[in-house]
């Protein structure tokens, strides 16, 4: 399909990262953003370091991955929580990145919530409310991830945060634009030439193609494949060949 929009100079990708895959050395050089993982569904200080390190030497931003408490099921079940509780977790987890980004000098760029609690906060308006009083003190400062054309990223805007809507090149989407369970056969996608198809889609169509054929409108300033998605590595280089056949770069 021809574009429909301006091609774009560049475009910002990003990955998961510190979530126990030990890829993160191979990764980094070919994402401009990163999610760390601190502390709720994966990693530690430990982890957090080496990660921050190798985004620091390959100039890659920084997020904050924070997610519900639930490390056995790696932060992908709804948990019903007290809401002092949950902004406690929360709070925590970001600052104990913070320590660590300290200690080396980097900045923190943005917040993205993971897994289950992630899809909540597009589905819930309550628990987006909290989530952005939680985060309150961060307003001006450091962005906040959200899906795109979501509520969350609607709440947020009209808080004040400053907001990057995020598309997954390495996920199927459902028709209301929601991301199709993990549970369903192809929701993940794991085909080099199938995630540069879609990705490529909302890039220059600001669009994306259900499994049962529905095309649905896609606009984000940041493009996301998971670390943990098989392939990670094969993939990514991929995309980076793709992308400067495309003369489209990452935004460094």
């Amino acid at each position: 399909m021809e574009p429909l929009i301006p091609k774009p100079d560049q475009i910002d990708l990003n990955c998961d990262t510190g979530e126990g895959i030990g890829n993160e050395a191979e990764l980094l050089p070919l994402v401009s953003s990163c999610n760390i993982a601190c502390g709720g569904h994966a990693g530690d200080a430990e982890s957090m370091a080496q990660v921050v390190a190798l985004a620091v030497s390959n100039r890659v931003k920084i997020g904050a991955h924070p997610s519900y408490p639930d490390r056995e099921y790696f932060g992908r079940r709804s948990l019903q929580m007290e809401p002092d509780l949950l902004q406690a977790s929360l709070l925590g987890q970001v600052a104990d990145l913070e320590v660590v980004l300290k200690a080396q000098g980097a900045a923190l760029h943005h917040i993205k919530a993971h897994g289950a609690l992630y899809n909540d906060l597009a589905a819930d308006p309550e628990l987006a409310r909290l989530y952005l009083e939680t985060f309150a003190s961060y307003r001006g400062r450091v962005r906040l991830f959200a899906p795109s054309g979501s509520l969350f990223a609607s709440l947020a805007r009209a808080r004040g945060f400053e907001v990057w809507e995020e598309a997954f090149a390495d996920r199927a989407y459902r028709p209301d634009g929601s991301l199709a369970s993990r549970h369903v056969e192809g929701a993940v996608l794991t085909e080099p030439e199938q995630v540069w198809q879609q990705l490529r889609k909302m890039v220059l169509c600001h669009l994306a193609d259900t499994p049962d054929g529905v095309e649905i409108p896609i606009r984000a300033q940041t493009y996301c494949l998971h670390g943990d998605t098989p392939r990670a590595y094969e993939i990514l280089m991929y995309l980076s060949r793709k992308l400067r056949e495309e003369s489209i770069a990452l935004a460094k």
